[in-house]
């Protein structure tokens, strides 16, 4: 897979991502292009898991939506981790 075709899915799927979960995540596009390529790495994981003979680089049809499924999990867990450092009063 190019280079170019890497961030575009990355950018593609933190989108996405942002789209789908609720709440207000302040980041520009470098950060969000970041979230999706963080998010194909670990959807890519998640789906090679399923597949038997697969690698996790692979290009294939799902892998925009693992990404997405990726980026939406790291997009909770920073949430979450997000709000455990506030002080509560």
């Amino acid at each position: 897979m190019g280079i170019i075709a890497f961030l575009v899915i990355g950018l593609l799927a933190g989108l996405i991502a942002r789209a789908l979960l609720p709440g207000n995540q302040s980041m520009g596009l470098l950060a969000t292009m970041l979230l999706g390529i963080a998010g194909s790495f670990v959807g890519g994981f998640v789906g090679s898991l399923f597949r038997t003979g697969g690698r996790v680089f692979d290009l294939h049809p799902s892998g925009l939506i693992f990404s997405v499924i990726g980026a939406m999990l790291l997009l909770l867990l920073v949430g979450m981790a997000g709000r455990s450092r506030r002080v509560r009063v």
